[in-house]
C-alpha cells in the first residue's frame, strides 16, 4: 500500500506557515516542525475516518494540532473538506486506556488511512486529551452524522 505524508492535505503556503509557527513557539528545527505538522494532519485524517475507537495524539503531535486550531478559519475549512464536520479537541485529565496501546492504535489508524508517520514523534506517552473517539472526542462517529 502506498502512503503519503499528512502534509499532502494542505496547500504548501499554509503548511509552511503552520510549521514556521511551531519553530517560533516551540523552538524546534524546521524539519522537526514539518514532521510534527505532517503527523498532526495525518492524525486528523485518521480522526475523520474513525468510527468510535479512541485515538490520541502524542504530546509532540498534539503541538501541531494546537497550532492548527489557532488558525480557526483555515482549520474549520480543513475539517469541513476532510471530515464534513468540525473535529473538536477536548482535553481531559483521565486516560481511557493504556497510553502505549492508545498510541499504537492511533499509529495503526493513521497508516490504515494511507498516511506515513514519523516514529520518533510517537515514542512518548499520549497527550492529556482523549483526542478522538468518533471524529474527535465529542463528535458523533462518521456513520452517525445526519
Amino acid at each position: 500500500m502506498t502512503t503519503v505524508p499528512g502534509s499532502s492535505l494542505l496547500a504548501p503556503p499554509l503548511f509552511n506557515r503552520l510549521a514556521r509557527r511551531i519553530v517560533i513557539e516551540h523552538r524546534t528545527t524546521l524539519s522537526e516542525a514539518e514532521a510534527i505538522m505532517s503527523d498532526a494532519l495525518a492524525f486528523l485524517a485518521a480522526c475523520a475516518r474513525n468510527s468510535g475507537t479512541p485515538l490520541s495524539p502524542s504530546p509532540r503531535v498534539d503541538l501541531g494540532w494546537h497550532t492548527f486550531l489557532l488558525h480557526t478559519q483555515d482549520y474549520e475549512q480543513f475539517c469541513d473538506r476532510l471530515a464534513g464536520r468540525f473535529l473538536h479537541h477536548v482535553p481531559t485529565d483521565d486516560q481511557h486506556d493504556n497510553a502505549h496501546d492508545g498510541l499504537d492504535r492511533t499509529v495503526r489508524a493513521i497508516q490504515d488511512a494511507g498516511f506515513t508517520v514519523e516514529p520518533s514523534l510517537w515514542a512518548s506517552a499520549s497527550a492529556q486529551c482523549t483526542g478522538c473517539h468518533g471524529g474527535c472526542h465529542d463528535d458523533p462517529p462518521p456513520d452517525k452524522i445526519a
